[in-house]
């Protein structure tokens, strides 16, 4: 099975390095990596180009990363797609053969798994846990979403489902997977464990007036699917994020909390 990667650029000349060589750095040898560059003005494609990657460069001025990463999932030629961003890295070595190992066993339509929030100048330090936990089609009424970074789909379905709605500018991920879940019920897989580091800072938690916009488009993302969440979906989605700082500080020694925390 082949997997496309899709990463999306712009002035990322500071953090993409560790993006690639994560790719790079994979036991599974059937990938490509396809870069989006929304026409940098730093030395991004600079850095691109001399650490390499497997896959197509396209620079060009585009309506934002989301339409970058539509892009990227018209060129892609693999089986499996997964979206990477410019930010972000894999965490072990072998995320890629456990995802297209857990497709194959189980005949999945989609996988995901858990991710970490690093500081942006010591990744090494976590700031928050993201513990998806395994899935069940009533979690989204209750506010929940799986990381985005960690999930992988076939590539059929975004041939079938579409792909993301550009009209949405902070939650064109969270409606894709409400669509692709909640809506149209594929059969995903949670693979548990850490699969991605995510640099802290995301833009629409930078403010009250970018959280206010997020939920306004949170709410969107449901009526675009005909569909109305219930009076505390949309407060618990934010809600949901102070469990991350818990499980920050959590022992792997106390599972049954973990347990708890996510019931």
């Amino acid at each position: 099975m082949k997997v496309s990667i899709i990463t999306g650029t712009y002035n990322s000349e500071a953090t993409v390095s560790d993006t690639l060589r994560s790719v790079q750095k994979q036991t599974y040898n059937n990938i490509e990596h396809i870069i989006i560059d929304g026409a940098s003005t730093d030395n991004t494609l600079e850095v691109v180009r001399s650490i390499g990657h497997c896959g197509p460069l396209v620079s060009e001025k585009d309506e934002g990363i989301y339409d970058a990463m539509n892009k990227g999932i018209q060129l892609a030629k693999g089986d499996i797609i997964g979206i990477l961003n410019s930010d972000d890295f894999y965490t072990k070595d072998n995320v890629i053969e456990k995802v297209v190992d857990t497709f194959k066993a189980s005949g999945c339509d989609a996988v995901y798994g858990d991710l970490d929030y690093v500081d942006a100048n010591n990744t090494k330090k976590v700031l928050r846990k993201w513990i998806a936990g395994g899935y069940n089609r009533d979690l989204f009424l209750n506010g929940w979403m799986p990381p985005h970074p960690t999930f992988f789909v076939r590539r059929e379905v975004y041939e079938k489902f579409g792909k993301f709605n550009t009209a949405l500018k902070s939650s064109a991920d969270y409606e894709l997977l409400l669509r692709l879940l909640f809506v149209n019920k594929l059969k995903v897989v949670y693979i548990p464990g850490v699969m991605v580091h995510m640099r802290a800072g995301g833009h629409s938690n930078s403010s009250l007036l970018n959280r206010l916009k997020a939920h306004k488009e949170d709410y969107m993302a449901w009526n675009l699917n005909g569909l109305n969440p219930r009076w505390y979906t949309l407060a618990l989605k934010p809600m949901r994020k102070l469990k991350q700082f818990i499980f920050r500080n959590v022992s792997n020694n106390t599972s049954m909390i973990l347990i708890l925390l996510q019931s």
